[in-house]
């Protein structure tokens, strides 16, 4: 009965994880900085974060959010000192050796990796947006609840198994030894575009209307 409704989230869904983001670039950032443990808890966060933006999306909180500049300003501000914070730590990369092992005491743990992850996502406010259209648009809104989370189950397994595939994809041993050749300077470009999307965020409109 909702089969069709499904296709449609599931489609509209596919083309909004596949753009180039804030979750692809920390993704790839621990990726080929910290290898594939790192890169999976990396992605299980992120499709943890999904999770949240259900949640508050089946409550109605999502729209007390977007209705209300000082609470949605403050979730875009929030998330784009983390973005910035994360470049910054980018453009600190140091210089390694080929030869050179990771530091045990640099390279994030996987719990570590995976609230990297989760905050990137949950913080995201163009997610908020995408979501509230989502169960408020694209979603019926006569669609039982059950069906609705059971719609956001999925969502959230197929943007964790998404990004797992980047994240196995890019520690393949000739990908990523094309990418670490680079050493420092390929997380110092990763900086660059963390801190550009922190900054694009920063100086939004939404931001600069707050009180």
């Amino acid at each position: 009965m909702y089969l069709q409704e499904f296709l449609v989230v599931a489609l509209v869904h596919l083309l909004a994880v596949a753009s180039p983001g804030p979750d692809l670039a920390v993704v790839l950032r621990n990726s080929v900085g910290f290898g594939r443990p790192a890169g999976l808890a990396t992605a299980a966060g992120i499709g943890t974060g999904i999770l949240l933006h259900v949640g508050y999306s089946l409550l109605g909180i999502g729209l007390i959010v977007s209705q209300s500049p000082t609470l949605f300003n403050v979730l875009k501000g929030a998330a784009a000192l983390y973005l910035i914070y994360l470049g910054i730590q980018g453009l600190r990369s140091k210089p390694r050796g080929p030869a050179d092992p990771i530091d045990p005491l640099v390279a994030p743990r996987a719990r570590r990796a995976f609230m990297t992850g989760l905050i990137t996502n949950g913080l995201n406010p163009k997610a908020t947006l995408f979501f509230l259209a989502l169960f408020s648009v694209v979603i019926d809104p006569g669609t039982p609840t059950l069906v609705k989370a059971g719609y956001g189950a999925y969502l959230a397994l197929a943007t964790a198994a998404w990004f797992c595939l980047v994240a196995l994809f890019f520690t393949r041993p000739a990908i990523r030894a094309g990418l670490t050749r680079f050493g420092h300077w390929f997380d110092r470009a990763m900086g660059v575009i963390l801190l550009g999307l922190g900054m694009q965020l920063a100086l939004s409109e939404g931001l600069r209307q707050l009180p």
